[in-house]
């Protein structure tokens, strides 16, 4: 069941048609504050690819696919969960230079996802890798691109109200870096995401690192596939969203697994099998470049910069009929 959440006094600040002309101000401009700041070119990208290649995201390990034959190709289709492997694929096979990167509109279903206010089974969001040199795989390089990724959203976020004047959130320029290991440490009697809120209401823009490896209580802080982003170079970058009172994740990101990252951490996930799939063995015998990359939520980024309460209100999905009548008593209008 959906778990809906409406804060009292919550009311729109635009209109309908205001709110998709504010949208596309926010995509429109949002993807060239980027591109600029990360030198990222715009590429198409699948919705599906096949199944057998490995290049599908596993995202935890049990979301199952939306899966389809093709029996004139013969065979199963995949309809992607995101584009964490194609576009570091994708890099090399479009000959991007190094230190330049690609960005794409990656639309995804995923099926098994829990919805609520900040959760679809519709997934929209802006996936960009970008080529880096084996010397940029550092905490440094990855402190900076972060940095890069929140000016983009306040310089986005500036442009918007300046359009729309009765739009108030100012999105934090100032970064907070932070391991999930300490943030355990410091809140040792939390859940990971009670946690998360307790640092964004300390610190509003957040980078919590090191997300999918083992925490000093054998648990990970939240799951993260193995053949992606290096387990000890990746991150979410966090935000306080004052609509909702909570932490608000933006973007999940991260420089990606070399050979010996991909190694230790298919063994340690117990996901040695991969190992026999095409996209994994060139990432083992070193045939793929050197990358960092991410998902950058658009009806996320939307929500917070719009100030709206549920993600029903920026993007067109499917919900329950409790999470319909309880929006409807609120005056929450879903798209």
């Amino acid at each position: 069941m959906s778990k809906v959440t409406i804060p009292q006094g919550y009311h729109p600040l635009l209109s309908n048609y205001e709110l998709q002309r504010a949208i596309e101000l926010i995509k429109a401009e949002f993807q060239k504050n980027l591109a600029l700041k990360l030198s990222l070119h715009r590429v198409s990208a699948p919705l599906f690819v096949d199944g057998a290649t490995g290049l599908n995201d596993n995202l935890n390990g049990v979301e199952r696919p939306v899966s389809f034959d093709i029996p004139d190709v013969g065979t199963n289709g995949q309809v992607v969960h995101s584009l964490a492997k194609w576009k570091r694929l994708a890099l090399k096979q479009y000959e991007f230079p190094e230190h330049t990167g690609l960005y794409t509109d990656m639309n995804a279903i995923r099926r098994d996802e829990v919805v609520d206010n900040l959760h679809s089974i519709y997934v929209d969001q802006w996936d960009w890798e970008k080529r880096i040199d084996r010397a940029d795989r550092n905490v440094q390089y990855l402190r900076d691109t972060v940095r890069d990724i929140v000016d983009a959203i306040c310089n986005t976020s500036a442009q918007l109200r300046k359009a729309f004047p009765v739009l108030s959130y100012r999105p934090d320029r100032d970064v907070y870096f932070i391991t999930s290991q300490e943030l355990a440490d410091r809140f040792p009697d939390l859940t990971p995401s009670e946690r998360e809120t307790e640092i964004c209401r300390l610190h509003r823009t957040v980078f919590l690192m090191q997300i999918g490896k083992k925490l000093s209580n054998g648990q990970p802080h939240d799951g993260r596939a193995p053949d992606y982003d290096d387990w000890e170079l990746n991150g979410d970058i966090l935000m306080w969203n004052p609509v909702l009172g909570r932490s608000f994740e933006v973007s999940s990101m991260g420089i990606r697994v070399d050979e010996a990252a991909l190694d230790r951490q298919l063994t340690e996930s117990g996901c040695d099998d991969r190992r026999q799939l095409p996209f994994h063995q060139m990432l083992l015998s070193g045939q793929l470049p050197q990358s960092i990359g991410g998902g950058i939520g658009q009806s996320r980024l939307c929500m917070l910069l719009l100030g709206t309460c549920h993600i029903g209100e920026v993007q067109v999905s499917l919900w329950d009929q409790q999470t319909h009548e309880a929006c409807e008593a609120a005056g929450v209008k879903l798209l």
